[in-house]
């Protein structure tokens, strides 16, 4: 497994843990993202690239987070995010975020990589389900040369 699918992994994971154990400042995310790298999945086995990597998306998730649960939600017809299952709706998350706000990932990448990482992790339907919805994400990310696609109250056309 390349350093970048560990990530994506490893940020997956911290985005579950932050679900149910939300941090309310800078300080407690850091000392709970170093608290992950010494604990998991094994201690001494992450690359420094590889944790990076995984801040970079996990801190980016959080920063864009409004914006990111927005698009996600206008390309989910007839699913409101806090019905997604927890897994899917975080790999969302960290597919948005590199889909809108990380321009050295081709956009197939990301894509590729969030539905080989939902057949891991999530449910038996879960890599159709994310295809589906990262399909559209990307349309409208992608529409615009920015790589910012229209906020969710906005009309692209």
């Amino acid at each position: 497994m390349g350093n970048r699918r560990k990530a994506r992994e490893c940020a997956l994971q911290v985005l579950y843990d932050l679900e149910y154990n939300a941090v309310k400042t800078d300080a407690d995310l850091d000392m709970r993202l170093a608290d992950f790298f010494v604990c998991f999945p094994e201690p001494g086995t992450v690359e420094p690239e590889t944790e990076t990597f995984t801040v970079r998306l996990v801190k980016g998730v959080l920063e864009h987070g409004d914006a990111i649960d927005a698009l996600i939600q206008r390309a989910s017809t007839n699913w409101k995010l806090e019905r997604m299952a927890v897994v899917d709706r975080n790999l969302l998350r960290l597919a948005t975020y590199e889909l809108k706000y990380v321009g050295d990932i081709p956009p197939k990448v990301s894509l590729n990589e969030a539905i080989e990482i939902a057949k891991r992790y999530g449910t038996e339907d879960s890599s159709a389900f994310i295809n589906g919805i990262l399909d559209k994400i990307s349309s409208l990310v992608h529409a615009f040369p920015s790589k910012a696609a229209p906020e969710a109250t906005e009309d692209p056309a």
